[in-house]
């Protein structure tokens, strides 16, 4: 645990610093990543201090180029990770459970400590289906009062450890306890590398854990319960709805099956999110996904 003054230190420190922001997908998922990061940089005062970190899968050239499009718009910094040729990726994945709607390319951002630079010393972990409406900064300023994270409590997190009955994993979490959601974290990075994650999850892939737990959110609950700073609920308003406009949300969560990226979603900031993304942007990003969901079906029926 920090002493005061080092906590004061750090504090300063940080408020000084770049924003480090780290995104983790794929070439399926470019256009609300870009749209996350523009989001970011609309509502920032600190546009040219925002440093991304693209976790990524191999993208098209295309893509790339629509990304770099927040560098030449406002300033921000992009910093890219093929995983696809990282061997210690690789390593984690060819271990660990697959799901085909997450895909594995979460486990990225359990190896945060091996993946970015030793001198990134906080960063902020955003998933893609997020809309950001207040400045980052005051979030990347957060005094996490020595915890290793920050973040959101889960408003589903019975349902999510307790599954049916509540009675599920009761071995591995109590239901009184508190459990985050993993889509946004504040991380101390110093932190996060003496939780010792590569190893837990080595015994938990090893030991049965993993498949027996809700993918790296589950684990990452693991590791930090009861060690974690809370983050007010607004920001990350999960499956936001058409309501939730009026509690004016910092950061809205688009966990359900209703994503602002589909043409009637009926989600809350759907019509603004469409010109956060840009409308041309939008447009040919369904484009994208009415082709890629054809191939999938003609690829099942042969």
């Amino acid at each position: 645990m920090l002493s005061t003054a080092q906590q004061t230190e750090r504090a300063h420190a940080v408020a000084s610093s770049k924003i480090h922001v780290a995104l983790t997908f794929d070439d399926n998922f470019w256009a609300p990543a870009y749209a996350t990061m523009r989001s970011i940089c609309i509502a920032s005062h600190r546009r040219a201090d925002l440093v991304f970190h693209l976790c990524h899968r191999p993208l098209t050239d295309e893509h790339v180029a629509d990304l770099r499009k927040i560098e030449s718009e406002y300033g921000a910094t992009l910093t890219w990770y093929d995983l696809e040729n990282d061997e210690r990726f690789n390593q984690v994945i060819g271990k660990a459970r697959y799901h085909k709607r997450t895909t594995n390319i979460v486990y990225a951002r359990l190896m945060f400590d091996v993946l970015l630079p030793e001198t990134v010393e906080r960063i902020i972990y955003l998933d893609c289906d997020m809309y950001v409406r207040a400045p980052i900064e005051e979030l990347y300023e957060t005094d996490l009062e020595g915890h290793p994270i920050a973040a959101v409590r889960d408003p589903y997190s019975f349902h999510i450890i307790g599954d049916k009955d509540m009675r599920q994993n009761q071995d591995l979490f109590n239901l009184a306890d508190l459990y985050f959601n993993a889509g946004l974290l504040v991380i101390d990075m110093d932190g996060w590398k003496k939780a010792g994650i590569p190893a837990k999850l080595d015994a938990a892939i090893a030991d049965g854990t993993m498949d027996r737990i809700y993918y790296d959110q589950d684990f990452l609950n693991l590791v930090f319960a009861n060690n974690w700073k809370r983050l007010p609920q607004m920001w990350n308003v999960l499956n936001p709805r058409g309501p939730h406009e009026a509690f004016d949300p910092m950061l809205l969560h688009y966990t359900g099956p209703r994503k602002p990226w589909h043409l009637v979603s009926g989600v809350a900031f759907s019509r603004v999110y469409r010109h956060v993304m840009t409308n041309e942007l939008f447009y040919r990003y369904m484009r994208h996904r009415v082709k890629h969901r054809l191939r999938r079906m003609f690829r099942l029926n042969r």
